[in-house]
């Protein structure tokens, strides 16, 4: 791990998100809530939340956040996906950016868990950062994407 106990206490956020393509049929049977396993949405917040609290557990060097914050949004974008944005927040010494990575990229996961008997074919097309604050580093916005 690198060494961050000279580094700064401030406030960190960060702001991931997750795409998932699937067919238009697919989609209409999340929004309809006629999933075998239920609540598509709800659960993929859920994990996404749990998710993020572990990533210290699922990526090596990773170290240990309090969070403060941790909001996972999940929105339809027919005809035949789902858009996930995942914010991570803490005051600490260390930024957030992989734990809101991992919140998107674990809800997009069970998305596609929870659909998979249905559509095979779905596609996890884009895990991205979009933006960062705190730290020496500042603010970093990707220009390419919409938060």
């Amino acid at each position: 791990m690198v060494d961050v106990s000279e580094k700064p206490v401030t406030r960190r956020s960060a702001i991931a998100l997750a795409t998932v393509k699937m067919q238009p049929s697919t989609l209409d049977r999340v929004l309809s809530g006629n999933m075998p396993k239920g609540d598509v949405f709800a659960c993929a917040r859920i994990a996404g939340i749990m998710a993020a609290k572990r990533t210290s557990e699922l990526i090596p060097l990773c170290h240990p956040i309090q969070l403060t914050n941790i909001q996972v949004e999940i929105q339809p974008n027919p005809p035949d996906q789902i858009e996930i944005r995942a914010e991570a927040a803490c005051v600490g010494v260390t930024g957030v950016e992989m734990e809101a990575l991992c919140a998107a990229s674990v809800a997009a996961l069970t998305i596609y868990d929870m659909c998979k008997a249905i559509d095979r074919g779905m596609e996890i097309t884009r895990v991205t950062l979009t933006e960062k604050r705190g730290g020496s580093s500042g603010v970093y916005k990707k220009l390419d994407v919409e938060n």
